[in-house]
């Protein structure tokens, strides 16, 4: 059976926010998600506010109107978000937090608290075997498992490693603890090519593991030589490396290379793996994505300057996660291969095949236009 993917159009020319809060009204009002909410039911609404230097993440002010739509049931919505392994205003629940002030998701402006889910070091929750060929074991937040229903809203974007990063990603790896983070990331493991090395240092800056160092080159290249690489570059241990990829967004210099062939479909599936678990766990679950200012990279590194990859799509809503991802990338696709265009791995079809062979959601789906 097919899934329902409801859909408002929302055109390029129509960008400004008021249109925006304009057409999530008029779906929120034809959908009525939210009509099973209990009073005084605690209701987690998953989101990122991204990186401090990101400016396309989910805007507060679509925020408000969702924390408004669930206020009016007399339940009791909150913002939650979980630290991430990079280095950053995110890598702490305190800075996490006086960010999250800082971009308008305070009560003031939302309505609703905004915490962090895993702690001030990211290292709190609680561990759950799982049933699964690629990851063990996963730390969770603790109120997973105690709370019926779970909002999810994503922005839709491009990803380095997963090609598109939307409500899976956004479930897989923003609602775990950083232990957790770092396991799904664990086969990604990157290796610097010494010959493009200019030993610059911004991956022995950004590298949350300490696994980078300087070393010198035992043949350097004479003075003068074309490539004027220098005397010294930088190497990674394998053995304290948690294959984040923060070093391969730092390089400028094309040096850090990961066997994406042999890697990435592992990472993908630890993502469905880790999804599909969390999920089982509430009862009421429903997902909303937001296709405008569609970047190249996700909201963790993107900027001012980001690629704009894809052209404003509008809002998708669904009870499925797969349906709405899968939605959305036919949606960026509608006319040319916009992924493969720009560059990005096609990571997300793996993920998308696993998905639905583990029963995380289905493939097909209505797309029911509002």
């Amino acid at each position: 059976m097919k899934s329902n993917v409801y859909f408002i159009e929302v055109k390029a020319d129509d960008g400004d926010p008021e249109a925006r809060c304009d057409a999530l009204q008029k779906l929120l009002e034809k959908v009525n998600p939210f009509r099973c909410y209990k009073k005084d039911e605690f209701i987690p609404v998953k989101l990122t506010i991204g990186d401090s230097q990101c400016i396309y993440n989910t805007r507060p002010e679509l925020v408000k109107i969702i924390i408004s739509e669930i206020k009016k049931l007399k339940a009791k919505p909150f913002l939650f978000d979980t630290n991430v392994i990079y280095k950053g205003e995110r890598l702490n629940a305190i800075d996490h937090m006086n960010l999250a002030q800082s971009k308008g998701f305070g009560y003031t402006k939302v309505g609703a608290p905004f915490i962090i889910a895993d702690g001030v070091f990211g290292q709190d929750g609680k561990e759950h075997a799982i049933d699964s060929d690629y990851i063990k074991k996963i730390k969770t937040p603790s109120f997973i498992g105690s709370l019926e229903s779970l909002v999810v809203l994503s922005h839709a974007t491009g990803h380095i490693l997963s090609g598109y990063a939307g409500a899976i990603k956004n479930i897989a790896m923003g609602m775990c603890s950083r232990p957790t983070k770092q396991v799904q990331h664990s086969s990604l493991k990157p290796h610097i090519m010494e010959k493009k090395c200019i030993a610059c240092g911004c991956c022995i800056k950004i590298c949350p593991a300490q696994a980078i160092s300087s070393r010198t080159r035992s043949n350097p290249q004479p003075e003068g030589h074309s490539l004027n690489r220098g005397t010294k570059y930088a190497a990674i241990d394998q053995a304290k490396c948690i294959g984040c990829g923060e070093c391969l967004c730092a390089c400028k210099f094309d040096a850090i290379f990961i066997n994406w062939s042999e890697d990435h479909d592992i990472f993908a599936k630890r993502m469905i793996d880790v999804a599909h678990f969390i999920l089982s766990k509430f009862k009421n679950k429903f997902f909303i994505a937001f296709g405008f200012d569609i970047t190249k990279e996700c909201d963790c590194i993107s900027t001012k300057d980001e690629l704009i990859f894809s052209e404003n799509i509008g809002i998708l809503a669904s009870a499925d996660p797969l349906a709405i991802d899968k939605a959305m990338v036919d949606l960026i696709n509608k006319n040319k291969d916009a992924f493969k265009e720009t560059g990005l791995l096609d990571t997300h079809k793996t993920m998308f095949e696993y998905g639905h062979k583990k029963g995380l959601g289905n493939l097909d789906y209505n797309l029911i236009k509002i």
